[in-house]
């Protein structure tokens, strides 16, 4: 007798089994999945918006093991920073289409795969920040610092991307003579430029970060381009509409000071002259 309980138990168990199976088969998976990452804070992002279902993201490493972010989620984006932290690794992500009843269940949910993503080799290299600048003479002078990361020391300060990149990093200066398309740049691999210009003459510049081992994303995020004063006047300042506005306050505010007086004469006059005649009036009575 016990041995004719074990079939039903085994279609039981298939049925149970084909059950939880279907309960998948009909969840869109993850398109468009793209990486997003500027000085290695890095964002996942996916199409379509869920409903009904949730996404989970993994994250494979070639030798780290997999982690787990953004549990269930209905958003269609994931920072997956933290999971990245050995930037030289290549890893790919899996985003699963789950249900919350079926997280624990046997069969493998429905996923998309992401292309390939290396934080150290793809990750866009961000502004760099100008702390000072100065021309004097014939010499200009530029001083900047590196964009921060999100990962930090043990000491609890935030890397730079020169803690990360090294000696694979350089800096470029662009420099020109202001309202000149002109540019000239040098290189470095330190956070201080200074070139040759031309004394009294006003410059502008930015700068950016290079890696120039890659073959794709060389070029970082470029610096706010900043311009010298050296010698400037106000037509170079402000332009010639604030020229033109001052000149027209300062003709209204001329023309008040010599026509405010008379007017004010006149109603004096007027005042006394019809003072005048009231006495003349009160004694002819």
């Amino acid at each position: 007798m016990l041995r004719a309980a074990a079939p039903p138990r085994a279609l039981l168990l298939g049925a149970l089994l084909w059950h939880l199976a279907a309960g998948y088969e009909n969840l869109p998976t993850a398109v468009n999945i793209t990486w997003s990452s500027i000085n290695f804070k890095t964002i996942l992002q996916w199409q379509p918006k869920p409903s009904g279902y949730f996404y989970t993201v993994e994250i494979h490493g070639q030798t780290s093991d997999v982690k787990r972010k953004c549990i269930l989620t209905s958003e269609t984006e994931c920072d997956v920073t933290d999971a990245l932290r050995n930037v030289k690794e290549t890893y790919t992500a899996h985003i699963l289409s789950v249900k919350p009843a079926e997280m624990d269940n046997f069969e493998e949910p429905p996923f998309e795969v992401s292309e390939k993503f290396t934080p150290y080799s793809q990750t866009v290299i961000g502004k760099p920040e100008i702390k000072d600048y100065s021309q004097k003479g014939s010499k200009l002078n530029v001083v900047f610092k590196d964009p921060l990361t999100p990962y930090i020391f043990p000491n609890g300060s935030f890397m730079n991307i020169q803690d990360i990149f090294q000696h694979d990093l350089e800096y470029k200066l662009y420099y020109w003579k202001d309202q000149s398309s002109g540019k000239k740049d040098v290189t470095t691999k330190s956070h201080n430029f200074e070139v040759s210009v031309d004394s009294g003459k006003n410059y502008c510049f930015y700068v950016q970060g290079i890696i120039p081992s890659r073959r794709e994303n060389r070029n970082g995020q470029e610096s706010r381009v900043l311009c010298t004063s050296v010698g400037r006047n106000i037509l170079d300042e402000y332009g010639t509409e604030v020229f033109i506005i001052l000149a027209v306050i300062a003709v209204a505010v001329i023309t008040l000071a010599i026509v405010l007086p008379v007017v004010l004469c006149k109603r004096k006059k007027a005042k006394k002259a019809r003072t005048v005649r009231e006495k003349e009036l009160l004694n002819g009575v």
